[in-house]
């Protein structure tokens, strides 16, 4: 018989033993199909979050810094004589003059009302902003212009839709160079947003709001045709001062009086190294120009991101490392039924050894029953796996990638328990004397 003969005889004699006692080889099998299923997903967890990740870094924009508002809920400032005229236009403009690590500066302000058009009606987010705002959160037009010099300085009643408000209020028609009414004033579209889905409800402390329902105007057209926060009548200084004064432990609800007049300012710096030093100066310089009172925040959305995706790389090597344990498990389990199963056909090893068999026969023989053993619950575990990977997603809603690479890597790691904890059996097997072995009863 040639060596390749020899291999394939002593392959089909392992099958055949498996074969012969399948509910013994399943209940072996169960530590690696559980291991198996444990790897594929944790790691497809992990891809599903590194893949969040990389879609948030992508929505917050490269390097930038934003700072948005706090609102003061007293007037202690004002009785100091500290009186701050909050997040204006004019900061904007300053960071971007002054500073040498700063790109681009985009202001925004917000608010929330009905559009109309057609006899259709709608809440819509009006959000006044520069084409800054644009380039720093990377939100190309998928039709139209964008805002000209003149509508900037002017603050011409000109808008770009989101996506929703197009489908919304024109449907199949062609939107630009129509009208649609935002509140009391009549808006000529020049330009529409790009398609751009947010799906997580808490990147919105990363400065990230959702881009489809939103009328984007130029920012001087909603401080002139809308309402511009920084003019406070009397009266509201007035009723500011009320709920001052009646803010109790019973009444803590409240809404402090806004005097912001932007709602955030967007920095965009021009290397993720300057980061956060550009965030210190940016932090005294707006210290300073609101006369010593610090009613706003900087948030560096990267590193927060960072953070973040440092702590889930800790929690899934976490998780790794108790699947791998199982996978561990599972070979230890194998060797064990393994040398079970040579002391019970001990008599036939000697008869395999008495016909002329080579050591290496039997050595072949358990170590391909171990490996087949192995590979059969790597199989059962990858679709397990997969299984699991998908309730996950459907059940708690976190986001799970199967990637080839993960299937791959469960797989051979199946296969090399399978050789490694299978051939100490395999060679104890082998070294067995055949006249002793035939002896054995």
């Amino acid at each position: 018989m040639t060596k390749a003969g020899r291999y394939i005889y002593n392959l089909n004699v392992a099958l055949e033993a498996v074969l012969q006692n399948r509910f013994r080889s399943m209940l072996t099998a169960l530590g690696i199909i559980f291991g198996v299923a444990a790897v594929i997903a944790m790691l497809a967890i992990g891809s599903g979050a590194r893949h969040e990740i990389l879609e948030q870094m992508k929505l917050v924009g490269v390097n930038n810094i934003i700072v948005r508002p706090l609102y003061v809920e007293d007037n202690e400032d004002i009785l100091e004589g500290r009186f701050s005229p909050g997040l204006t236009l004019e900061d904007a403009s300053s960071l971007q003059s002054v500073l040498p690590t700063v790109k681009k500066v985009s202001p925004e302000t917000t608010m929330s009302l009905y559009a109309m058009r057609s006899g259709v009606r709608q809440p819509v987010r009006l959000s006044g902003v520069t084409p800054d705002f644009f380039n720093v959160f990377q939100l190309e037009l998928w039709q139209g212009k964008m805002f000209t010099e003149e509508q900037l300085v002017s603050g011409e009643p000109v808008a770009i839709i989101g996506s929703n408000v197009r489908s919304v209020f024109f449907g199949n028609e062609d939107p630009i160079g129509q009208q649609i009414k935002c509140g009391n004033v009549w808006l000529t579209v020049v330009g529409i947003a790009e398609d751009r889905a947010v799906m997580d409800e808490s990147i919105e402390e990363l400065g990230i709001s959702e881009f489809n329902n939103v009328i984007y105007v130029p920012v001087r057209t909603l401080l002139l045709r809308y309402k511009d926060r920084s003019f406070v009548s009397a009266s509201e200084i007035q009723q500011a001062r009320a709920r001052s004064r009646r803010r109790s432990q019973d009444d803590q609800n409240d809404v402090p009086l806004n005097y912001n007049q932007l709602d955030r300012i967007v920095i965009q710096v021009d290397d993720s190294e300057h980061l956060a030093s550009t965030a210190e100066i940016v932090k005294r310089m707006l210290k300073r120009r609101h006369n010593n009172v610090e009613d706003f925040e900087v948030i560096i959305p990267e590193l927060l991101l960072q953070q973040e995706q440092r702590t889930k790389d800790i929690f899934n090597i976490v998780l790794g490392a108790i699947a791998g344990i199982s996978l561990l498990v599972g070979g230890i389990g194998i060797m064990n039924i393994m040398l079970a199963s040579v002391i019970e056909r001990t008599r036939e090893i000697g008869v395999r050894l008495a016909v002329g068999a080579k050591k290496e026969d039997v050595v072949l023989q358990f170590l391909s029953e171990s490996t087949f053993i192995s590979i059969t619950g790597g199989v059962v575990g990858i679709f397990l796996g997969l299984f699991i990977s998908r309730a996950i997603m459907q059940i708690a809603g976190i986001l799970t990638i199967v990637t080839l690479q993960s299937v791959i890597i469960s797989f051979g790691v199946a296969a090399m328990v399978g050789i490694i904890f299978g051939f100490m059996p395999a060679r104890k097997a082998a070294q067995k004397d055949p006249v002793e072995s035939l002896r054995h009863e």
